[in-house]
C-alpha cells in the first residue's frame, strides 16, 4: 500500500494545501505545535479508525470553520484508489466515488501500523490501553469487529443504567436477562476473536524481541479473561454461555458497584518476559523492547494477512529510542511506505525523503 497524494482544507492547523510522499521512507521534521502529528492523523483517518487522539470530530476543523475535507489518492489491493473524508459534526466517507454508509468500511481498502509515544506505555499502564492496542489491531484486519466492539459497549452501557435503577425500581430486575443475553453474544465473539489472534501475535512478536534481546530472554502473551480460566480452548458459543452464566452470578456485586464488572470490557493482555510479569518486573528498556515486539508484530501479521505491506506512521517516537531499537525498527519496515514525525535533526535517519513542517505548511527539502 502507498499513499500518492493527500489534499487537506481546513483540518486541524495545517494549511490548506497537498502532500506528495516518495513512495519509501518520508521525514518530516520540525519544532512541535507546527502540525505533524497533524498529517499523520489525517492518512490515519484513512484506515477507517477514530482519531488515534481521542478526539471528536468536530475538533479536527480548523478554529473558526464549519467543516473540514480531506482527499486522498493510494494504491492497494493492485490498483489505485481515490477516498475522501467530509468532516462536520461527524465524518463521511467516500471511496472511487461511493459514498460509504460508515468511515469505517474505508479499511477495507487502506491499512496502517500507528506507532505514538502513547504506546511506550502499553506495558505500564492499566488494562484499558491494552485491550485498545488488541481492538484496533484486530479491526485492522476485521473490519466488522470494529462494530461489534462498539456494539457490546453499547449494550454493557445500557445494563449498567440498569443496575444503577434497579434498587429504585426493583421491577427492572427481570430486564437484566434480555441485556445480558446480547451482552454474552458480542462478547463471546469478541474475547474468541482477541483470543486467536494473540495466539498468533505471540508467535512472531516472540521472534521480534529474541532479536531485540540479542537471543537472550524470551517473551510471551496470555489473555487474562475476566470470567473464564482458560477462554483460548473454548469457542465463541462455549464463552457466550460462560459471559451469560457470569453475568447471572455477579448480578448483586454488579448492582452494589453500579457497573458490569465482568466481560471482554475488564480483560487484560498479560505480556511475560523470562516467564514474568513485564508489567511488574520488567525493566525501562525490557518494556520498550515489549511495546517494539508487539507493535512489529502487528505489523507483520498485517502485512501476512493483506498479502502486501501497509503503511507505517511512527509520530515521533523514533526519539524515545535508542540507536539500536531505532535501526530495528526500520530494518522490520523495509519495503514499507514509512512516515516519521521527528523534533531532532533529519541527518539521523538514512534514506529518507525529507519535508519540513513550519505553521502548519509541508514543503519538501
Amino acid at each position: 500500500m502507498k499513499v500518492l497524494n493527500l489534499a487537506f482544507a481546513n483540518f486541524r492547523n495545517l494549511s490548506d494545501g497537498e502532500f506528495v510522499p516518495y513512495e519509501g521512507c518520508n521525514l518530516i521534521f520540525g519544532e512541535n505545535g507546527h502540525g505533524k502529528t497533524n498529517l499523520l492523523e489525517a492518512i490515519w483517518l484513512f484506515t477507517g479508525n477514530k482519531s488515534f487522539r481521542n478526539n471528536k470530530d468536530s475538533e479536527l476543523i480548523k478554529f473558526e470553520c464549519s467543516a473540514a475535507k480531506l482527499n486522498l489518492s493510494f494504491f492497494s489491493r493492485q490498483r489505485q484508489q481515490e477516498a475522501q473524508i467530509d468532516i462536520s459534526m461527524s465524518r463521511q466517507a467516500t471511496l472511487n466515488g461511493v459514498k460509504l454508509s460508515s468511515p469505517s468500511m474505508l479499511s477495507r481498502s487502506l491499512c496502517a501500523m500507528i506507532f505514538t509515544p502513547e504506546h511506550l506505555s502499553l506495558v505500564s499502564e492499566g488494562p484499558a490501553r491494552r485491550r485498545r492496542f488488541l481492538d484496533e489491531a484486530i479491526a485492522q484486519l476485521k473490519p466488522e469487529y470494529a462494530a461489534l466492539v462498539n456494539e457490546y459497549n453499547h449494550i454493557i452501557a445500557q445494563r449498567n443504567a440498569l443496575l444503577k435503577d434497579i434498587p429504585f425500581h426493583s421491577d427492572l430486575y427481570d430486564t437484566l436477562e434480555i441485556w445480558e443475553q446480547k451482552a454474552a453474544r458480542a462478547g463471546g465473539k469478541i474475547v474468541y476473536l482477541r483470543c486467536r489472534y494473540i495466539e498468533r501475535l505471540k508467535e512472531v512478536s516472540s521472534e521480534v524481541y529474541w532479536g531485540l534481546s540479542s537471543s537472550q530472554e524470551s517473551f510471551s502473551l496470555k489473555y487474562e479473561c475476566s470470567f473464564c480460566s482458560e477462554p483460548e480452548k473454548l469457542s465463541a458459543a462455549e464463552l457466550e454461555k460462560s459471559l451469560v452464566a457470569a453475568f447471572k452470578d455477579s448480578r448483586r456485586e454488579d448492582i452494589s458497584l453500579g457497573h458490569t464488572s465482568k466481560g471482554p470490557h475488564r480483560d487484560d493482555l498479560e505480556i511475560f518476559i523470562k516467564d514474568k510479569s513485564a508489567r511488574i518486573f520488567g525493566s525501562q528498556g525490557q518494556k520498550r523492547s515489549a511495546v517494539l515486539a508487539l507493535k512489529l508484530g502487528e505489523a507483520k501479521l498485517m502485512e501476512r494477512d493483506l498479502k502486501e505491506a501497509p503503511i507505517a506512521l511512527l509520530d515521533d517516537v523514533m526519539y524515545e529510542l535508542d540507536g539500536f531499537r531505532q535501526k530495528y525498527m526500520l530494518e522490520s519496515l523495509a519495503g514499507w511506505q514509512v512516515f516519521i514525525t521527528n523534533c531532532n535533526s533529519p541527518d539521523l535517519f538514512d534514506n529518507c525523503a525529507l519535508f519540513s513542517m513550519r505553521e502548519g505548511v509541508v514543503a519538501r527539502e
